[in-house]
């Protein structure tokens, strides 16, 4: 199973912040972020029960290469990326996002 991606808009603002901040550190550390994220998004669309539950409903996938957590929720027919998270940072700031 296969189910689209639908990004909270402050998850999408998140995802861009983090690869312009890494762009700014090393020239396409944006873009190999991108490619991080892209792949655990793969990983969710594909198997989107498999990453462990952190609140009522709420999944997480955490990135291979970068200090970053996907937060996500499955719904009926897709799945809704509610953050973007870094791992040392606010942890479930979050969860105002679920409603």
């Amino acid at each position: 199973m296969t189910l689209p991606l639908q990004l909270h808009d402050d998850a999408d603002l998140e995802l861009n912040e983090a690869a312009q901040y890494y762009d700014r550190e090393s020239p396409n550390l944006g873009a190999v972020f991108v490619d991080d994220v892209d792949m655990g998004f793969k990983r969710i669309r594909e198997h989107p029960d498999s990453g462990p539950e952190v609140a009522d409903g709420v999944r997480k996938m955490v990135l291979a290469k970068f200090p970053f957590t996907i937060i996500y929720a499955v719904e009926a027919d897709h799945v809704r990326v509610l953050a973007i998270a870094h791992q040392r940072k606010r942890p479930f700031y979050w969860q105002s996002r679920t409603e």
